[in-house]
């Protein structure tokens, strides 16, 4: 199905580095209306607000986002409602504000309003999956707590290998609690999709209080709460692409875990089917932004 001029926004979770978040929102807004989710710890200044403003994106910070809690979600729902206010808007993607276009803005627009009633989500069932030696089920299972606890810190790491011990001790399983089957998927938290897959989305997990409560409680549930409703749905899994057309390096590199990316990614990156890349930061990734740029005016 092809719709001409299709109306299309990015909306980005933004966490840091004002000035590279400007910079992709300029990049992306001769194409697609911009929508930010800015982390209530980046205090945006009056002349950041101006700027944005000015240029026409839209933006929000309503949330102190957490690693690994709720709070990515809540700051994500509080996104997409904002986005979604605007009617004539029928696609919308997910980045982060650490992300960089790797193809021409109007190739991008253009593969998707071709495309706009494919669902573009990475999705895998939960079960016999493992990350960092535990299955990830566990990670539905058990309740946390991690916008109250760092799980990155030292404390926070003993806890949750003591709190998941304590929990299989004592036989808690949240998924007996659920009144209706679900079967779970996980996958990337960025997402392609079409407005109908948001609204339903939003609309499930408010009619359906033990699944958000489940999901509340859980430990990385970004990666699992868009992904588990789509697939549930008989109609939209036959719409599930499986690739969501993100590059990212599950290495570290640039000290972090997925890798910065830096110029010495950029074959890797031109060879890659992805639209979007991450992680960018000024410091390692600058030398690979203008490569990327210089080779895409071509």
């Amino acid at each position: 199905m092809r719709i001409t001029f299709m109306s299309q926004a990015v909306m980005i979770l933004a966490h840091r580095d004002f000035e590279q978040i400007y910079e992709l929102s300029l990049k992306l807004k001769r194409r697609f209306s911009v929508y930010i989710h800015f982390d209530k710890k980046m205090a945006l200044t009056s002349d950041e607000k101006s700027r944005l403003e000015f240029e026409g994106i839209k933006y929000i910070s309503e949330v102190d986002v957490k690693w690994g809690g709720w709070s990515i979600v809540e700051a994500t729902i509080r996104l997409i409602r904002f986005a979604l206010k605007d009617e004539s808007i029928k696609f919308f993607h997910l980045i982060s504000g650490q992300d960089w276009p790797i193809k021409s803005i109007d190739e991008i627009y253009r593969y998707f309003e071709y495309n706009n009633d494919k669902i573009f989500l990475d999705v895998q069932s939960v079960k016999n999956i493992k990350k960092s030696g535990e299955p990830i089920e566990w990670w539905l299972k058990y309740y946390y707590n991690y916008d109250k606890i760092n799980r990155r810190s030292f404390s926070g790491k003993i806890f949750h290998r003591l709190n998941i011990s304590v929990q299989t001790i004592l036989g808690i399983n949240k998924f007996k609690k659920l009144s209706t089957k679900v079967d779970f998927y996980t996958g990337s938290q960025w997402f392609d999709v079409p407005r109908e897959v948001l609204v339903y989305a939003l609309d499930y997990l408010e009619k359906n209080d033990e699944l958000y409560r489940l999901f509340k409680t859980s430990f990385c549930s970004d990666e699992f709460w868009l992904n588990t409703i789509v697939m549930n749905n008989t109609v939209f899994k036959e719409r599930v692409t499986g690739n969501n057309h993100r590059f990212m390096k599950w290495i570290h590199k640039n000290g972090s875990y997925p890798a910065i990316l830096d110029e010495d990614d950029y074959l890797d990156l031109k060879n890659s089917d992805a639209f979007f890349a991450r992680k960018f930061t000024k410091e390692y990734s600058n030398q690979l932004i203008i490569k990327l740029d210089e080779a895409l005016k071509k």
